[in-house]
């Protein structure tokens, strides 16, 4: 449907807009729903283009700015089997027009702009944006540098991809396109720019733009040369080294943080490739750089101790993830670490004598000096760090720092001291020190660390408290001999009553009601604790639960909710394996939050309900309860299945109910079957969701009376039948070979047989040629692969059309594929025209679905209590089958089984203490 670009409704589009700013969630929700119920119609993104070039209120022109960036992060990408979301003329449209809007508007709208065109790049350029680069380039000649710095951040959130992606001739050829484009206009803006800023020397103003350029510049330099296509910079590379080395041994304070940060992470990049290393080989050169640039970069400026004390939460997202905002001190490490890769040992000298001195500095009067111990902290940090990875902090350390003697002598007083508020910036280095070199670090001394580390989530400092509760969940999933856990719950026990108390009053202090390192440190304190927890889970709950109330009215944290989840699914866990009545205490404590967040339709919350539920429902060994019965026809409502992340853990949820209350279902809620295969229906047609259809049509099969199903069987496999013929992929065929052999085993061989045939003559025999045959060596899985060897054992044995009708001729191949099945390697091939899209990947903020892996499902073996060994099994099937028809057996496989396939079956039948007769 189409909305006409009419006044009327540029004034309706405005009303909802002040709506969505609102903070009463009463007038914010139903104005988000509106627009989301309205944004699949044509014309709707031009609407708010519109709204934002001619809008005369400011706040509606950003509001507009950002729901369209946030509409095309959604609806851009076309997913393979799922409708276009933006049609094309409207497609058409916005790439006409959006560069040229984006340049002519105010800066905090021209950076919404900026990321839009940045995320329709992503899918369209270069084959369906072919014109982009060109409009980019022609705008440098306008000499307007609000212009130019539009056209370079555009860039820059294009390009800096580049910097991440795997090498491949077509990202290089993607790159090459860029460079024959940008590489000249970008370096002649480069040498303009350098000269604009001697010119203007004198105006701070003018600087202060051309300086914003320069950083650009340098970012965009940084993301075209990332992959190592020197043969476009060789040429200059001497040039721009030497500006940049000028430019940062000038008066350090005149420069803007950003122009210094990207200069050094310039110098950084090149000084680690070989084919630059003669540049820094000259040991003036390398002094300078050490302490003209690194060292006085290395200083806690004023900037990071505003950041330290009042903007935490970016501060710690810039020290501990090293977000997209570059300080200077982290280019000035990751300069002396790019230094290190070919000068150590130089380096390393130059530095030991300035950590020295600094720590000599701050002896004599901690209270005035503490700057000098914080640099030297760093300094120490960026020259013992050689390669560090987020998981599992430094994995190669420079050997010639001891790091045991700086942590003893230099970082361990300081967390000792009983006033955790003192020196708050030394306290937050040494922890840090202690997360990132917790690999070097004797056990021994880190056991020390663990009290004083549970004293700091007391400190008022955020910082501080937040690093103390980090530091405390990376040493909890630390790994020791045969992956056992380095720290046990018994060498934690001591602290447990202390340590629970600690996180929990930690989300009390200002600043952290929902800090992610908090909630997680606590998820990681109960996964190692385990039963030690069970005395204080009554009071754990109560405050998760509390938490979960409360954040679920504007959940904004995605990180907190996800391990404050994760935390319930824990407690839940630990507590019901002790003792299974005690699910009934968790489902009242949940229950009304959880009712809360379904009927006010969180989506954020939605999918993580559905798993905590799904993890109660499991606990029960009976009978499915009444409370969860009245849900039952709820979760079959469509609108519920729209959102592709709710998908999982309905399936799961689903798969629940059936698994506990199977008859309850057939007979109480039998009017709810054809739903319930509705949904099967809606997931088998979706390249993206089979699979959790298979999921689901698995479990109908395996745990439904099979009368209250019979109506439905020929239908159901007309369905698969009818996917087949039109979408045949890998995965499809994966998922349906283990349900037809699932079906044999639930109902028989003869009952799989006949339902093919009943469909069209001889399909069984189709069946057997074209799929299970060529084909079963591609099914992957443990379980998976135990269910087609136990349904295909019966197809050879139980099945006897497969020994008297013209099938006979495929019982040997058929027992040849089997015997591949467990000897031959799995067949992992793709065809090239298949590209899955996984649940994901799937574009926007639509809630993708989040795993919780604690409330993770065990693998469910449906043949396990029948077959443990299915080689030992097929053997004594056949020796069984041999005995019905004495001869025919050893006949059919001696003379039609190549011989390798056949020496395989005589160790089965000798495993088996069988023969056949």
């Amino acid at each position: 449907m189409a909305m006409e670009l009419s006044d009327a409704n540029l004034q309706t589009l405005t009303e909802y807009l002040k709506k969505t700013l609102d903070p009463d969630p009463a007038i914010r929700r139903p104005a988000e729903k509106f627009l989301e119920s309205v944004e699949g119609n044509q014309n709707y993104p031009l609407l708010l283009l519109t709204l934002l070039e001619k809008s005369q209120d400011n706040v509606i022109k950003v509001c507009a700015s950002v729901t369209f960036k946030n509409y095309i992060k959604r609806n851009w990408r076309i997913v393979e089997d799922e409708p276009n979301k933006i049609c094309e003329a409207d497609r058409v449209a916005i790439k006409a027009n959006i560069v040229h809007l984006m340049l002519s508007s105010p800066e905090q709208i021209q950076k919404q702009l900026s990321d839009a065109i940045s995320i329709i790049g992503r899918e369209d350029f270069p084959q369906k944006w072919p014109d982009l680069l060109t409009e980019m380039v022609n705008r440098f000649q306008s000499g307007d540098f609000h212009v130019i710095n539009g056209v370079l951040r555009t860039a820059h959130s294009l390009f800096k991809r580049y910097r991440h992606e795997f090498k491949s001739n077509e990202l290089w050829t993607e790159i090459k396109l860029v460079l024959d484009a940008f590489a000249l206009p970008l370096t002649n803006l480069f040498k303009a720019t350098i000269e604009l800023c001697s010119t203007h020397a004198n105006d701070a103003s003018a600087l202060r733009i051309l300086f914003s350029s320069l950083i650009l510049i340098s970012k965009l330099f940084y993301s075209l040369n990332f992959q190592d296509l020197p043969e476009f910079f060789e040429d200059n590379m001497e040039t721009w080294m030497n500006n940049f080395h000028t430019l940062l041994t000038l008066d350090n304070k005149l420069l803007q943080t950003d122009l210094v940060s990207n200069a050094i992470q310039f110098l950084a990049s090149v000084c680690e490739r070989p084919h630059y290393k003669n540049l820094f080989e000259d040991q003036n050169t390398l002094t300078s750089i050490c302490e003209k640039v690194i060292v006085p970069n290395m200083e806690f400026r004023a900037a990071d101790e505003e950041a330290f004390e009042d903007n935490s939460e970016e501060y710690i997202r810039r020290d501990l993830e090293g977000s997209d905002i570059d300080t200077r001190r982290r280019a000035a490490c990751d300069l002396v670490r790019g230094l290190c890769k070919f000068f150590e040992g130089p380096v390393t000298g130059i530095f030991s004598g300035y950590v020295n001195s600094m720590l000599q500095e701050y002896a004599k009067n901690p209270s005035v000096n503490w700057k000098h111990k914080d640099a030297a902290i760093y300094l120490v940090t960026s020259l013992a760090s050689k390669a560090q990875t987020q998981k599992h902090g430094i994995t190669q350390a420079n050997e010639l720092v001891n790091l045991t003697e700086f942590f003893v002598s230099h970082i361990l007083p300081d967390l000792k001291s009983a006033n955790v508020n003192e020196f708050p910036v030394l306290k937050a280095d040494g922890i840090k020190y202690i997360m990132i070199f917790r690999n070097q670090v004797p056990k021994e001394h880190l056991l020390v660390s663990i009290p004083l580390l549970i004293n700091h989530l007391q400190a008022e400092s955020i910082v501080v408290h937040t690093y103390a509760a980090h530091a405390l969940e990376r040493l909890f999933t630390m790994r020791g001999p045969n992956n056992a856990t380095l720290f046990t719950a018994t060498e934690i026990a001591p602290f447990v009553e202390i340590l629970l108390t600690n996180l929990f009053k930690a989300l009390t202090l200002p600043g952290s009601s929902e800090n992610e390192y908090i909630m997680k440190a606590i998820m990681r304190s109960f996964s190692l604790l385990q039963e030690a927890i069970i005395p204080y889970i009554p009071t754990l709950i109560t405050q998760l639960t509390q938490k979960l109330l409360a954040v679920s009215k504007n959940p904004s944290k995605p990180h907190f909710n996800h391990y404050m989840f994760e935390a319930i699914c824990l407690s839940i866990r630990i507590t019901c394996k002790a003792n299974p009545a005690a699910v009934v205490n968790f489902e009242e404590a949940l229950f009304l939050v959880f009712t809360e967040i379904l009927q006010n339709d969180v989506q954020e919350f939605i999918p993580y309900v559905f798993q905590v539920m799904s993890l109660l429902l499991e606990t029960h060994k009976n009978d499915i309860p009444s409370s969860y019965m009245a849900l039952f026809p709820h979760l079959l409502q469509p609108v519920l299945w729209e959102r592709t992340g709710n998908i999982p853990a309905l399936v799961r949820l689903l798969q629940a109910f059936l698994e506990r209350g199977s008859n309850t279902i057939a007979s109480a809620a039998a009017d709810k079957i054809p739903g319930l295969l509705g949904v099967f229906q809606k997931l088998i047609a979706s390249k993206a969701n089979d699979h959790q259809g298979f999921y689901l049509l698995n479990s109908i099969i395996e745990h439904m009376p099979p009368e209250s199903v019979d109506q439905y069987r020929k239908q159901i496999f007309i369905l698969l039948f009818q996917r087949l013929q039109n979408s045949k992929t890998t995965k499809f065929i994966k998922s349906f070979l283990v349900f037809i052999n699932l079906y044999c085993i639930k109902y028989g061989a003869l009952a799989l047989q006949e339902i093919f045939d009943g469909i069209q003559p001889k399909m069984f025999g189709m069946v057997l040629e074209k799929i299970i045959i060529p084909e079963i060596q591609k099914v992957s899985g443990y379980v998976e692969k135990k269910i087609c060897a136990v349904g295909i054992t019966k197809l050879l044995t139980e099945c006897p059309p497969m020994m008297d009708t013209e099938y006979t001729k495929l019982w040997t191949p058929l027992l040849q594929s089997l015997i591949g099945l467990f000897e031959l390697p799995e067949d992992d091939t793709i065809p090239d025209e298949e590209h899955f899209i996984d649940i994901e990947d799937t574009p926007g903020y639509q809630t993708a679905f989040s795993q919780l892996a604690f409330a993770g499902k065990k693998e469910h073996d449906p043949v396990g209590q029948m077959v443990n060994n299915p080689k030992v099994h097929l053997a004594q099937s056949l020796h069984k089958l041999s005995t019905a028809c004495p001869g025919r057996v050893p006949s059919m496989v001696s003379t039609s089984l190549n011989a390798e396939a056949l020496q395989y079956l005589q160790g089965y039948l000798q495993e088996a203490s069988v023969t056949l007769l």
